[in-house]
């Protein structure tokens, strides 16, 4: 059925129509059955010749019986109705629709007090990031971080991660589906959890079977998935730093030249390096300091439109009433090239999120259903997702250019050709950077849940229960078939009325010359066989018996005929008399 449609097609047409072409034969001929023992008693001749129109699957047309006109002009209509196939191809023609298949299963749970358990195990035997896993997420984080942010000016917001695809950014979600779960490698010995460089995620999702189960699932034209599984996203708010706001001291003045060769310059060679000290209060009255390294001329200056220089700083908080850390803030300012953001903070609150994952067209788009904050037992997850953020501000800032400052430039120049300063204000940098953090955020929970589900993270990979979090959702898929149409749709009613109208009244014919049938067994009577729809065997039941009617030459003439009650007699042959 999936490779031929319009073969299929073309034979429930055929079938419809010798259904349609029995069903109007078998009410023509209950209905000259019904008139030939209806004939034995008295009948007015405008009835037999309604009668005997309706076994001919014809009609008539008479203004002096309006009720007969109609009766017989209405079982015409859906005698050629059916006659043209148009009901039974109705409901015989498959149609295109999506097969519903329930599905459950499994994924790590990141929310809990045993994972917690377990990352902060591994924080101690390896650290935040091990490995390979450097790469992975110095990329990775940037990447969805450009994806996310580019898509705020109206960029193509798609994000590869490990084989998967994901719309805008990835939402903190894993794959639960085998087919869109990215790259059938298998992890090395070091390369999973805190780890994990790429390689199969394993998938503990499948069928729940329903009433009918050992109905096959079809293959279908294509297939889509709706999930329902855990997320993570963060609601992140940024804003320049305010003159009178001097509880953070943020301090960029502190910085020295540790390097210079002015012969170096007609090399192209590095002609000076200045090692920067950035602080800012952090709001416990301990002042945290990053250093960064750029390049400058022999003077000890930085080129004002070829060098960027972008530096950040990480501060968990602040506590909530409990004394928990369940956010953590990012300081920012750009110089040079990217001067045109100025000295901001941005408060980053990660969410714990139920989503609903919609798998289609090779790619994963998630909502949001619903979210929590941080609890005290997120407090090493917060410690991963904040590490991540503070190893990508650290990491992306090299001697010349940093990524996120690149990233905030290229993106909005490519949506103007006039200079990004005359035009990009403090609300589009922030909304800008605002994104590129939440899609750093919600990778960095991809990145941790595809390591702890990675294939070789668990002992014949199944996720402890303790671990574990359930996914549910629907497998649609899209094929050709037949459906039960709902009593109350339009296309139901035309097409299953008229063709009930008929049934019935071939059924009620039926019944009416079985009644008759058993009547004349009791009776030992039999009565003769003729064809009321044959003309010439109605001419030889009139020459026989002693009809006497009026003839065209009176004109009411048809009129009296019209109202004659006739019946049928047996004597030593069938002929109707008066």
């Amino acid at each position: 059925m999936k490779n031929h449609p319009g073969e299929v097609t073309m034979l429930v047409a055929l079938i419809a129509t010798v259904l349609s072409v029995i069903t109007a034969t078998l009410f023509t001929l209950s209905v000259k059955e019904a008139l030939r023992h209806r004939i034995c008693q008295p009948i007015s001749l405008i009835q037999l010749s309604a009668g005997v129109a309706l076994a001919q699957g014809s009609h008539i047309l008479s203004h002096r019986h309006m009720e007969l006109t109609v009766l017989t002009l209405f079982i015409f209509g859906v005698l050629k109705l059916l006659t043209a196939g148009y009901r039974w191809t109705t409901l015989l023609t498959p149609t295109y629709f999506m097969w519903p298949v329930q599905m459950n299963g499994s994924e790590i749970d990141i929310t809990g007090s045993a994972f917690a358990t377990l990352l902060q195990e591994e924080f101690l035997a390896s650290g935040l990031i091990q490995n390979d896993a450097f790469e992975v997420i110095d990329i990775g984080g940037m990447l969805s971080g450009v994806a996310a942010a580019g898509f705020t000016f109206g960029l193509p917001g798609t994000f590869n991660f490990n084989g998967a695809k994901y719309n805008i950014s990835t939402q903190g979600v894993v794959p639960t589906i085998e087919a869109f779960s990215g790259s059938d490698g298998i992890p090395g010995a070091n390369g999973t959890r805190l780890g994990f460089s790429g390689g199969n995620v394993t998938v503990n999702t499948g069928v729940v079977p329903g009433l009918h189960s050992r109905v096959p699932i079809p293959e279908g034209f294509s297939t889509n998935y709706s999930m329902w599984q855990q997320g993570l996203t963060a609601n992140v708010s940024c804003q320049a730093i305010d003159s009178s706001q001097t509880q953070y001291l943020w301090n960029t003045n502190n910085s020295d030249v540790i390097y210079t060769n002015p012969a170096a310059s007609s090399n192209n060679f590095i002609t000076g390096l200045r090692l920067w000290n950035i602080s800012v209060n952090c709001g416990t009255n301990i002042s945290t300091a990053y250093e960064y390294v750029t390049n400058v001329d022999a003077n000890g200056n930085g080129n004002l439109t070829g060098n960027g220089f972008l530096p950040s700083v990480v501060c968990l908080g602040p506590t909530d009433t409990n004394q928990n850390y369940t956010s953590f803030t990012i300081f920012t300012q750009g110089f040079y090239k990217y001067d045109f953001l100025k000295a901001s903070v941005c408060e980053v609150v990660p969410l714990l999120t139920t989503v609903r994952a919609d798998y289609s067209n090779e790619q994963i788009s998630s909502e949001i259903i619903s979210s929590t904050p941080f609890q005290s037992e997120n407090a090493e997850l917060l410690l991963f997702i904040a590490g991540v953020a503070r190893y990508q501000s650290m990491n992306s800032q090299g001697l010349t250019s940093s990524t996120i400052g690149d990233t905030l430039y290229s993106t909005y120049s490519s949506t103007t050709t006039e200079y990004v300063n005359n035009n990009l204000n403090d609300t589009q940098v922030h909304l800008e950077l605002e994104d590129y953090w939440r899609g750093v955020v919600e990778f960095s929970a991809t990145f941790l849940r595809s390591g702890f589900m990675a294939t070789g993270s668990f002992p014949d990979n199944i996720i402890p229960n303790n671990l574990s979090s359930p996914v549910n959702g629907t497998m649609f898929i899209s094929t050709i078939g037949w459906t039960r149409w709902t009593k109350n749709s339009p296309t139901y009613l035309l097409a299953t009325v008229p063709l009930t109208i008929i049934t019935i009244l071939t059924f009620a014919c039926a019944l009416y010359s079985l009644l008759e049938t058993l009547e004349e067994h009791r009776n030992h009577t039999h009565k003769a066989h003729f064809n009321v729809s044959n003309t010439i065997h109605l001419v030889m039941l009139c020459a026989a018996g002693s009809l006497k009617l009026a003839d065209f030459g009176n004109r009411k003439g048809i009129k009296k005929n019209e109202v004659v009650k006739v019946h049928l007699e047996e004597l030593h042959s069938p002929r109707l008399s008066t």
